[in-house]
């Protein structure tokens, strides 16, 4: 008997473009992966998170702030979607028509039932890789933050999640939201 292995495809920039619009996507390491509907529970994180960053980032004309689903292409094998991003004003040349075409400042994730292992391991790593300068991972179901700073091409941990009120971005300066404002409901 003859066992074969069949071999994973990879995909590319062109097969995620050529995806159903019906769906969301996001291209990992070649590999095309569907995002089902986030929960309320989470769009009320995100919405809440990406308010406080828009009103600080617009009120200091510090740049803009995306939410998903919005395309960062980073090359031919991984396209994501972070639920938030800023990018600062000095790099607004990486905004194209279709997506953004380098890493962003800040890129912010919630994590859901289904993304554990993508946001914490996956992501994480390739927005190190890609040079994003400063990751969140939002935990809803511990109502915590954990906060990287890129340091020589791999993120460190800046903060003590659940030891503090409130989350402060290092490269954001002055920016601080307090944890009854996130997960006041």
């Amino acid at each position: 008997m003859t066992l074969t292995v069949a071999e994973k495809k990879t995909y590319t920039y062109d097969d995620y473009l050529s995806a159903s619009d019906d769906e969301s996507y996001e291209l990992i390491e070649g590999e095309l992966l569907m995002n089902p509907s986030p929960t309320p529970y989470h769009q009320r994180i995100s919405g809440i998170i990406e308010f406080e960053l828009r009103k600080f980032v617009n009120n200091n004309g510090l740049g803009e702030v995306f939410d998903a689903p919005c395309d960062v292409h980073f090359d031919d094998e991984n396209v994501m979607q972070p639920d938030i991003m800023f990018i600062s004003k000095n790099r607004l040349n990486i905004i194209g028509d279709k997506n953004i075409q380098a890493s962003p400042d800040l890129a912010i994730e919630i994590v859901s039932d289904n993304s554990v292992y993508r946001d914490m391991e996956q992501k994480k790593r390739l927005y190190a890789k890609f040079g994003v300068r400063e990751y969140w991972i939002v935990i809803p179901e511990t109502k915590t933050i954990e906060v990287y700073v890129l340091d020589n091409g791999a993120f460190k941990l800046v903060n003590e999640p659940g030891t503090a009120d409130h989350i402060e971005s290092p490269i954001i300066k002055g920016l601080k939201i307090d944890f009854k404002t996130i997960f006041s409901f």
